[in-house]
């Protein structure tokens, strides 16, 4: 009668091979793509474990990018967006590059500065069908679309809606220059055109703007 293997084992941590960087069940982390012209994956790990062989695989739950998904990147998609999918995979733990950290929208949008290990998550989604939760977002401008935090926008003092300068036929660094902005619907012509000198910048945060300098 053959002996029968002994069985897997649950790991608390992995310590990415050649660092001192230690993943945890519940840690983000950069997994090694197959084809070296493309970023790294992007996954959440779910559970650690180990064989009779000591090899080490994890359990991971993939962020997809938004080229990736089914409808393809679109204008309001940040640079360093992801989507949490309903694809779980088990990967060999040697496929860890490093970790990283998968903010929250709003935390992301707080970021005074942002890494190279930074990522945001708003959506999570559906690889099989393409469909995303929540379904509907907030939408600002008269272009009517979501916040891209890496866009700078100006608040009308009268609606209090957000607008990209472009869209009201201005130049960044004009916009960067009010100190109070009325859209069209809210001001006169002459208001329209008027310009001081500093101006709320984009929902829910100010350091955006310096963050977008710094990324070109």
């Amino acid at each position: 009668m053959a002996k029968t293997k002994p069985g897997k084992k649950d790991l608390d941590t992995y310590t990415i091979k050649g660092t001192n960087k230690v993943v945890r069940p519940g840690d983000c982390v950069l997994m090694r793509p197959s084809d070296s012209d493309k970023p790294p994956y992007v996954a959440r790990v779910e559970k650690i474990e180990a064989n009779h062989r000591s090899n080490v695989k994890v359990r991971v739950r993939w962020y997809y990018r938004p080229e990736e998904s089914m409808g393809g990147r679109r204008q309001f998609h940040g640079a360093k967006e992801l989507f949490l999918s309903d694809h779980y995979d088990v990967q060999s733990a040697h496929t860890i590059e490093g970790k990283c950290i998968v903010h929250s929208f709003k935390n992301y949008t707080k970021l005074e500065n942002v890494g190279t290990e930074d990522y945001f998550c708003r959506f999570e989604y559906k690889a099989a069908t393409g469909g995303f939760t929540p379904d509907r977002v907030a939408v600002y401008c008269k272009c009517e679309m979501p916040y891209n935090p890496d866009d700078l926008m100006v608040q009308c003092e009268g609606c209090k809606d957000w607008f990209h300068p472009s869209c009201m036929g201005m130049a960044i660094e004009e916009a960067k220059k009010l100190d109070q902005f009325l859209c069209s619907d809210c001001s006169s012509d002459d208001d329209a055109k008027r310009s001081l000198n500093s101006f709320p910048v984009s929902p829910s945060m100010e350091a955006k703007v310096e963050t977008k300098r710094r990324k070109r």
